[in-house]
């Protein structure tokens, strides 16, 4: 009996049933009471208010967000060089270390990445109190440590008997990681390390939302005060910004930087890494008062194993591991199916255009706010939390889809067209078949990240891990706090080990090129 098979263009839409019982969940607790709210949302978006104050404190807090994103971006790189090299084979194979060791720190930070950066601000608070390096550090912990796993990787896949050879004449092994690994990894700064900069902008952008400043604050006392107006000055300067970062990128990409290792991109290279963090810490002291003034550290008494214990065994785990693990499924499967489903049915130029700036929109609105215009027309729930983060990371993917499909060439798109196929089944099976393995590839690594981000869900929509964790850090017990930091953990090494067994598999069908697979892992 022949065995029923499905056609790989369609296995990127099956996710999009994930939208059925998110929808059922949203119209259950539906109530029309708030949809004149969300109309003046929109609305607003057409006349922003031009009052001199409002602008001028939007702009303060751009600055803020900005400064602070770049500062952390610059540190995180330093950090993720350093790491990522120390945490390869090759170090231990020049240095002549047992593995072993080296794998206890590629280990060791599984857990600053398995924290989002959110909650890492949440736990800096108590730590330091309100002051504006717990913003700079909430983002560089985490990033840190996800970069250096790219970084790390990426130097894995180099010939090792290439360095072992050029020591083995002679060479320190210093010199050889000098002059010879740290060029080869320059293409991996160059792409990975500038879209974590957009990401590092979106982080800080967020983190104002939960209080550390920044434009993300001044986003959320405009939607709490219902001042739309004045919200959408502020987003239509963060919009801007973000479009001259992606637009700055995408051209240092085209030129494809340093590819051949060349010396003058590697001083280039140092030179804008220093050069960011010294122009943002002293563009920080400038703009902030409180940057100058010395960090407080308020000690907390750390719980003993008996409460550790008792914590675990009292918290409903189980239920909120599910309650976690079904928003991640739910979000992820809304942000990875509905892309491909817009692009086959919108196939008017004009349509598709709408379509890129939508995906834009919902890249720059953090999903808490977005959570909480939700909220305007239904009730608190995992329904909520997953339709907010699932538009949220559907502007990634979109992105991501639509521009390798775009530099894709047109042969079979053209093939099929010319031999009687419709315009959308042509673009179906010449365009979008031709990127099935390697868009589920990242799918499988987005949903890693997802998994992250529930966490900052978890505190808007009343359920999982991460609601949990809000209330455990609010009532400062944190024997429960470790406990749940300690399933975060455990959760994303489960998660992270899933992601690259489907990444291996789907990229074993297609040789996806290094440069595709770093942008990807970048968003």
């Amino acid at each position: 009996m022949k065995r029923l098979t499905i056609a790989k263009p369609f296995l990127t839409v099956l996710p999009a049933l994930a939208i059925v019982p998110v929808f059922i969940g949203i119209i259950h607790g539906f109530h029309a009471g708030g949809m004149d709210i969300v109309y003046r949302f929109f609305t607003a978006s057409i006349t922003p208010s031009l009052d001199q104050l409002v602008i001028k404190s939007a702009l303060q807090g751009l600055q803020t967000t900005i400064f602070t994103a770049l500062f952390a971006w610059s540190i995180s790189i330093i950090n993720a060089i350093f790491f990522g090299i120390i945490c390869s084979n090759l170090f231990s194979s020049i240095f002549e270390i047992p593995k072993f060791y080296t794998n206890i720190i590629k280990y060791f930070l599984i857990l600053p990445r398995s924290i989002h950066e959110v909650i890492w601000g949440l736990l800096l608070l108590q730590l330091f109190g309100l002051n504006p390096w717990v913003a700079i550090f909430a983002i560089a912990i985490p990033y840190s440590s996800l970069m250096s796993r790219v970084i790390c990787d990426q130097i894995n896949t180099l010939n090792e008997k290439e360095f072992i050879a050029i020591k083995d004449s002679g060479a320190n092994p210093l010199e050889v990681l000098i002059i010879i690994l740290i060029p080869k990894i320059l293409p991996i700064i160059w792409v990975y390390g500038f879209y974590r900069l957009e990401c590092a902008l979106r982080g800080a952008t967020m983190l104002g939302v939960f209080g550390l400043g920044g434009i993300g604050t001044e986003l959320k006392l405009s939607i709490q005060s219902l001042q739309f107006n004045e919200m959408w000055t502020s987003l239509w300067l963060l919009a801007l910004i973000m479009i001259i970062l992606e637009k700055s990128v995408e051209y240092m990409q085209q030129r494809k930087i340093s590819k051949n290792g060349n010396d003058k991109y590697l001083i280039f290279t140092v030179f804008i890494i220093l050069g960011s963090s010294l122009v943002s810490f002293f563009a920080l002291r400038y703009i902030n008062n409180d940057f100058a003034v010395p960090i407080s550290f308020h000690p907390i008494a750390m719980p003993s194993v008996n409460s550790i214990v008792l914590s675990f065994r009292t918290l409903p785990m189980f239920n909120l591991i599910g309650e976690t693990l079904v928003l991640t499924i739910l979000a992820a499967g809304i942000a990875i199916g509905t892309p491909p489903i817009l692009l086959i049915l919108c196939r008017a130029k004009l349509l598709e255009e709408l379509i890129t700036y939508g995906w834009l929109f919902f890249r720059l609105i953090p999903a808490p706010l977005s959570a909480l215009l939700i909220l305007f027309c239904t009730t608190p729930g995992i329904s909520v939390a997953s339709l907010a983060l699932g538009l949220y990371n559907m502007g990634v993917m979109g992105r991501l889809l639509k521009e390798n499909i775009n530099k894709n060439t047109d042969v079979f798109y053209h093939g099929f067209f010319a031999a009687g196929a419709s315009e959308r089944a042509a673009w179906l099976y010449g365009k979008l078949s031709s990127q099935t393995n390697s868009y589920l590839a990242y799918s499988a690594y987005r949903s890693d990240v997802i998994l992250r981000e529930t966490a900052v869900m978890g505190l808007v929509g009343g359920s999982g891990l991460g609601w949990q964790l809000q209330e455990s850090l609010s009532s400062f017990n944190w024997s429960e706090v470790f406990v749940i930091s300690a399933m975060f953990t455990l959760l994303t090494i489960i998660g992270e080990t899933s992601s690259y067994t489907m990444q291996r598999q789907w990229q074993s069908r297609l040789n996806i090129n290094q440069g595709f697979h770093l942008k990807a892992v970048s968003q």
